[in-house]
């Protein structure tokens, strides 16, 4: 077992369930338990914490192997006097919280967020926050070596409601952000859609009580098969069926969660998403209403127009950074420790993190932010329409993956988006001072009218290039032109679907 094959950025992912694709199951029993051992000998050397009495809660999305690696990582810590709380199924962002709400020192979510099914993960808390990808290379060289605790002890394991405690917090900042009573979403029609993930909580446990109609919501229930749509709000099928389901309904609007509700987007009244683009220039709004002049961590991808929107509208400064919702994060991080006021994190995959709520990305708490700032626009008569009225969109967009069909893939990518960089120079291309990932060049007017950016995926042999223009016909123009580029530079590229 080559245990760093299971890193994936700052989770552990593998594969758990048997699959039509016959792929392997590589995040097996014994890989579980020997990953938990290195966890518990990481909490004696990062928290100063013997295993024997540590406080760990547990908890999981809907996937069909979620109880199994539970219980492999209960087996696991009995052995070690840990004292497990078990949360059931959980939110991804409730089990950080459970480090602050709870007697506990760190927390587990058994996750894969979007992935297929018969895929699942881990992700650790502390009540610093998620663990990085440096620690999960050092849990995973653990397990590849066999490390354990050196006393054995009979654990506990309790289960506890934590979810419940949670969706309270929830209720209680729509009480206070809305500021009507008991029931503040009295004559709101929100239509929740969870993917048949964990989100299900939100339309019984805080819209509900507040008084919300939630009638028309759909695939609450859990089920770790996904039968009816893939739980990302990255997916247009998803927003699809999401808008479908407002606009039948009637809704004021709909919000719809991935599977560990880690992200989430929304759609207005009228079935338009508030997604990507459109979901960062409303979190932006929200973000700097207490920030004037504040700066806004993105993705690389944004558009030209959320920065004109974010710097021209709202007044504040657009710091487009990298993929990874874990960049972005530690991005936004690191400029508020230089003095740099910057509120927001966030990646047009629909993770954001604010700083308010400990930069955690958290798509319930990015939804009930936008459900508080709809009811104080439609005190004023107005919707999200208004507010999102200003923000410049694209004509055209898409995004094309090229694989890299080389074993070392990582420098093959590079070397070409520097081929890229140099081709870019000679014909005389506008190159983005402000980038931070990969190669991003502009067009102008009559040339295309847009930009594409060039990257390497964070994780798999692909990279990644998206393309936007202010006018119909663009995007083909600005293909053409790398065309003529990858023509002569396509040594292990597959690049014919572009």
């Amino acid at each position: 077992m080559e245990y760093k094959k299971l890193k994936s950025g700052t989770d552990i992912r593998g594969v758990a369930s048997v699959n039509p694709q016959g792929e392997a199951v590589t995040l097996t029993d014994e890989a579980v338990e020997a990953i938990a051992r290195s966890f518990l000998v990481w909490c004696e050397a990062h928290l100063n914490r013997s295993a024997q009495g540590l406080r760990v809660a547990v908890g999981r999305d809907s996937r069909i192997s979620g109880p199994r690696i539970r219980d492999a990582l209960r087996r696991t810590f009995a052995q070690y006097g840990v004292a497990g709380l078990d949360c059931g199924l959980a939110s991804t962002p409730s089990m950080f919280m459970a480090t602050r709400n709870l007697p506990c020192d760190c927390a587990v979510q058994i996750t894969a967020s979007h992935h297929p099914f018969h895929r699942n993960g881990l992700k650790f808390f502390t009540p610093q926050g998620g663990l990085d990808a440096p620690d999960i290379e050092e849990i995973l060289e653990g397990a590849q070596k066999g490390l354990a605790p050196q006393t054995l002890c009979e654990g506990t394991w309790e289960e506890v409601d934590h979810m419940k405690v949670y969706a309270q917090g929830l209720r209680e900042q729509i009480k206070q952000g809305v500021g009507a009573g008991e029931q503040p979403l009295q004559g709101l029609h929100i239509v929740v859609d969870a993917g048949n993930g964990a989100g299900g909580f939100y339309a019984s446990q805080v819209l509900e009580p507040l008084g919300a109609d939630v009638s028309g919501s759909q695939f609450l229930e859990p089920d770790g098969m996904f039968p009816n749509h893939i739980p990302n709000p990255e997916n247009a099928d998803a927003m699809v069926s999401v808008s479908q389901a407002v606009v039948k309904a009637g809704a004021d609007l709909g919000v719809i969660f991935d599977t560990d509700v880690d992200r989430g987007a929304a759609v207005d009244h009228t079935g338009r998403e508030i997604s990507r683009n459109r979901l960062v220039a409303l979190a932006s709004a929200i973000a700097l209403e207490d920030a004037p002049g504040g700066t806004v961590v993105t993705d690389s991808i944004t558009s030209d127009g959320l920065k004109e929107y974010i710097e021209s509208t709202l007044g504040g400064r657009h710091h487009r950074f990298q993929r990874g919702y874990k960049n972005v994060i530690n991005e936004a991080l690191r400029l508020n420790a230089q003095g740099i006021d910057c509120p927001l994190a966030i990646e047009t995959s629909g993770h954001a993190a604010m700083r308010e709520n400990f930069f955690l990305d958290d798509g319930a708490y990015l939804v009930t932010k936008i459900i508080i700032k709809m009811a104080a626009l439609r005190k004023e008569g107005k919707d999200l329409d208004d507010l999102l009225a200003p923000l410049r969109e694209p004509a055209e967009a898409c995004e094309v993956r090229l694989p890299i069909l080389r074993e070392d893939f990582r420098p093959c990518g590079q070397a070409l988006i520097e081929a890229l960089e140099a081709y870019s120079k000679e014909q005389g291309w506008a190159i983005a001072p402000d980038n931070r990932e990969g190669l991003r060049v502009s067009f102008p007017e009559g040339d295309g009218d847009g930009w594409f950016l060039l990257r390497l995926s964070v994780h798999d042999p692909i990279l990644p290039l998206n393309i936007e223009s202010n006018v119909a016909g663009g995007v083909d123009i600005i293909k053409e032109k790398l065309t003529k580029f990858f023509d002569a530079h396509h040594d292990g590229i597959d690049w014919r679907g572009l």
